[in-house]
């Protein structure tokens, strides 16, 4: 067979003809035909060992059976049975699995599972040193299962254009076990004039087609399938029957449905038939549902057996839209059923409405009125197309108003305003082409007049729909009947849907596809029927509201937040509600988050879900703070926008204060100076005002050349100066005829009236003399500080014969005018003259000087001609004359 070496890749095999092969084995195809040439190729020649069963090709063995293979030693072999090992795809078969026959045989018996196809190898070797060669031979195993029985065999033969086709397809269900191994499967035919088979060579073939050549109509044939492999072979149980059970015919052809107009409630339907009758009798079924619907309804196939072809469909309702499906069938089921016809739609014809349209009402109640805004359904049973609406509208009994509306406005709405203490009655009727509608009623009595509602009205989401319970109402007064319940829901705005269900019902779902996300209010209403006025009159009770919604989700934007108000400590803050579409849920809580500038390190409050308006306290003064407001519901939340604000330097009444504490210090200051003012204001006026010395004061008032200075001399009002002058004339008589010119001229420079006058100047001035045209020649300087000249004597006193005293004068007053040009006067006679000015002769100064007074000249006294003396102005100092 082969000889081959398990622990060499790819190189094999030597043999005693010195005949050496070296084959690599890609798979297991090329393993069996490199094992089938080496057998064929040294199979003459002698051979250490051998495996039987021995087979030049596969073994096939089968899954979950156990196999036995024998391993012989050759007659000549150096080997024992204890050299033999055995090895299965090269790996060593555990020793227990051996069975010593003699000691030249070894057995091995294996458990075959699925996975064990491959080489299975006898191997003779010595364990110890030996320059004997080994000795190799194996046969390749190939696992399966025998095939299964097949059941459900059935066989079928279209239908070609007016008869059967001759092919025959036959299919069977083969199990879920694969063989694992080449199986065949044979279709028999038996009943014509020879027997016809078809042979499908497959691992696992569910079906095949058998050639009958032509279709043997009005013949019994009898079918069956056999299986077969290496490891069995079985056969399916027989199918025998008429030709006629294995054709399937076409459908129905050319099916229509006609509308017909005086029978609004049926619809005609018309085919023909697929197939000749003498070839196969045929049954039909209908099959109808409405357009809006998805259930079926089908014609039992007795109404519409025999040579037929038209069948009438009844008790449909008018003005509907159908459609119809048809196929057939074998009399007596002697056939497959034909695939359903293609759809065919139809619409019944138009009748009378059958029912009324739905009313409802919103009441919007204001001061002296009731805005009523009307709204209604078109009848379930409208029976054809609504060509009007008739609404008529009665106060107190008496017709209001009547209107049609055409069906073709958009808006099923009408609105009016009618008085809050009246009762309305409301009707309305619809038209189409065949008659009018039964009426709808609604009552509205006055607005004082409620009736009660329900109770304990709640709601849940159940499989994506909205489910509203509550409590059953039980009327107060025995005319009251309860009719039925009105279910209402609303969005933010109008339009409102409503449904009405039985009165014994208390837990219902809304027919309704409600959108997510979107807020819905809720309401039941209780109608109530009672009689009066001679008819019936329907009345709602009072409604129990509830915002709802079908899903919740995440708020869509968040609060904007400002601040109302921010002081020293605290700050204001106030947001607006987020609008309803933007809320997508009901709010749990509002989170306002706040930190100081940049930092980040965020505070939070929380409050409730109506607050809109929150104090932020324990804050620091003249901070930048930043703030935002979170908005949450159930399924997470929704930040706003930051908003930045800063607190106050101070608080309330800080500023007050500072500003009446500061208004007071100053207040107390100003009282404060001003007292301290009048208490010391001789320091001040000193200060402010210093006393410029007066002349008529000085010492030269009291001076003569004679006397010598007196400490004490007494103060009078007059002081009188006696100074010896010149015989002549003197100075101001000298001038008499200029004396007008100059004296205007001295009250315009305000020059001091002379020697013992007072100066209203802060400041000296230069005499007069100084620019007069006639005196230009001689001038003195404007400041000269001036001696006073005691004389030998006062007027009236004796001359002492002590010689004169000068004292020097500390006044800076501007000398007299015959001071400063002493050449004016008479030198031929020394006379004493003196000037005399009293206190109460003084100018008074107005603004900013004063004029200069005439002196009067005192008339000359004789002095003793020893004492007379006369001064003159001098550039240095003084000097006697």
């Amino acid at each position: 067979m082969t000889d081959s070496s398990a622990g060499q890749s790819g190189e094999e095999f030597r043999h005693s003809r010195d005949t050496c092969l070296n084959v690599t084995m890609g798979s297991s195809h090329h393993l069996l035909l490199f094992l089938m040439f080496l057998h064929y190729a040294v199979g003459s020649t002698k051979s250490c060992v051998k495996v039987l069963p021995d087979s030049s090709g596969n073994i096939v063995v089968e899954v979950g059976k156990d196999f036995t293979a024998t391993c012989h030693l050759l007659e000549g072999s150096a080997y024992t049975s204890d050299d033999i090992e055995w090895l299965l795809n090269n790996v060593s078969i555990a020793k227990q699995f051996y069975r010593k026959i003699n000691e030249t045989s070894v057995s091995v018996t294996i458990g075959i599972t699925s996975d064990m196809s491959g080489l299975l190898l006898c191997k003779a070797a010595k364990t110890s040193l030996s320059y004997v060669p080994e000795c190799k031979y194996g046969i390749f195993l190939r696992t399966g299962y025998p095939p299964l029985k097949p059941k459900n065999l059935s066989c079928i033969a279209v239908q070609e254009d007016k008869d059967f086709s001759p092919y025959l397809n036959c299919s069977w269900d083969t199990g879920l076990r694969n063989p694992l191994i080449d199986t065949n499967y044979i279709v028999n035919v038996h009943g014509l004039d020879k027997p016809l088979k078809a042979v499908c060579n497959q691992r696992l073939a569910r079906s095949c087609i058998v050639d009958l050549e032509t279709f043997p109509n009005h013949m019994y044939l009898t079918l069956s399938v056999e299986v077969k492999n290496v490891l069995g072979s079985e056969k399916s149980e027989e199918l025998q029957n008429e030709a006629s059970y294995f054709a399937k015919p076409n459908p129905p052809l050319n099916v229509q449905v006609l509308a017909e107009v005086n029978f609004p409630t049926c619809l005609m339907v018309t085919w023909n038939h697929p197939i000749d009758r003498t070839t196969l009798k045929l049954s039909y079924v209908i099959k109808y549902r409405k357009a809006a619907s998805d259930v079926w309804i089908e014609v039992p196939e007795r109404f519409t057996g025999g040579n037929i072809e038209s069948f009438r469909l009844q008790s449909l309702e008018p003005y509907t839209q159908y459609v119809v499906q048809m196929r057939c069938i074998g009399e007596n089921n002697s056939s497959y059923w034909s695939n359903w016809s293609a759809r065919v739609t139809n619409s019944t014809a138009e009748a009378k409405p059958a029912s009324a349209p739905d009313l409802w009402r919103i009441i919007q109640p204001t001061s002296n009125s009731r805005n009523i805004t009307l709204m209604w359904k078109a009848p379930v049973k409208a029976n054809g197309k609504i060509l009007v609406y008739n609404l008529n509208i009665s106060q107190d009994n008496e017709m209001f108003g009547s209107h049609y509306i055409r069906a073709d406005e958009l808006s099923q709405m009408y609105s009016l305003e009618l008085p809050r203490r009246k009762t309305v009655s409301i009707e309305i009727t619809v038209n189409n082409s065949v008659g009018v509608s039964p009426k709808a009623t609604l009552f509205i009595p006055r607005s004082d007049n409620e009736l009660p509602g329900v109770e304990d009205m709640s709601w849940s989401v159940r499989d994506k729909k909205l489910q509203v319970k509550w409590t059953a109402v039980r009327p107060h007064h025995p005319a009251l009947h309860l009719s039925e319940y009105l279910l209402e829901w609303v969005k933010t705005e109008l339009p409102v849907d409503w449904q009405r269900v039985p009165n014994n019902v208390t837990i219902t779902t809304l027919n309704a596809d409600l959108e997510k996300f979107r807020r819905y209010n809720i309401s039941v209403y209780p109608i109530y029927k009672y009689f009066s006025h001679q008819m019936w009159h329907l009345q709602a009770g009072r409604p129990v509201t509830r915002p709802a919604y079908i899903q919740q989700g995440i708020p869509s934007e968040g609060p904007t937040v400002t601040v109302t108000k921010s002081k020293k400590n605290s700050a204001e803050l106030t947001w607006k509600e987020i609008p309803l579409d933007s809320q997508q849920g009901f709010i749990t809580n509002y989170t306002i988050f706040y930190a100081i500038g940049n930092t980040k390190q965020w505070k939070s409050v929380t409050v409730g879900p109506d607050v809109h308006s929150h104090v932020l306290t324990d804050l620091a003064s003249e901070t930048d703070y930043v703030v935002n407001v979170v908005v949450s519901t159930e399924v997470g939340a929704t930040k706003g926008m930051d908003c930045t604000f800063k607190t106050m330097k101070y608080g309330d009444g800080e500023v007050e204060v500072i500003v009446v504490v500061v208004c007071l210090s100053f207040l107390f200051l100003s009282v404060f100076f001003i007292m301290l003012c009048l208490r010391k204001r001789e320091v001040i006026k000193k200060l402010l005002w210093p006393q410029v010395p007066d002349p008529s004061d000085s010492s030269i008032a009291h001076w003569s050349p004679d006397f010598p200075v007196k400490a004490d001399l007494p103060k009078e009002d007059v002081s009188v100066v006696e100074v010896d002058v010149f015989d002549g004339k003197s100075l101001c008589e000298e001038d008499k005829g200029v004396l007008p010119l100059k004296k205007d001229k001295y009250l315009s420079e305000e020059h001091s009236s002379g020697i013992g006058g007072s100066s209203c100047m802060s400041s000296p001035r230069h005499s007069v003399s100084d620019s007069d045209e006639g005196d230009s020649g001689q001038t003195t300087a404007s400041t000269v500080q001036y001696s006073s000249v005691l004389a030998s004597g006062y007027k009236g006193q004796t001359p002492s014969h002590q010689p004169p005293v000068f004292a020097r004068s500390e006044s800076t007053q501007p000398l007299l005018d015959c001071e400063e040009h002493p050449d004016h006067l008479n030198d031929s006679h020394s006379k004493s003259s003196y000037f005399r000015r009293g206190r109460e002769l003084e100018p008074e100064c107005e603004e900013t000087f004063c004029p200069v007074q005439e002196e009067e000249a005192s008339p000359a006294t004789e002095d003793p001609p020893a004492s007379s003396l006369s001064y003159m102005p001098q550039q240095s100092g003084y000097r006697p004359q």
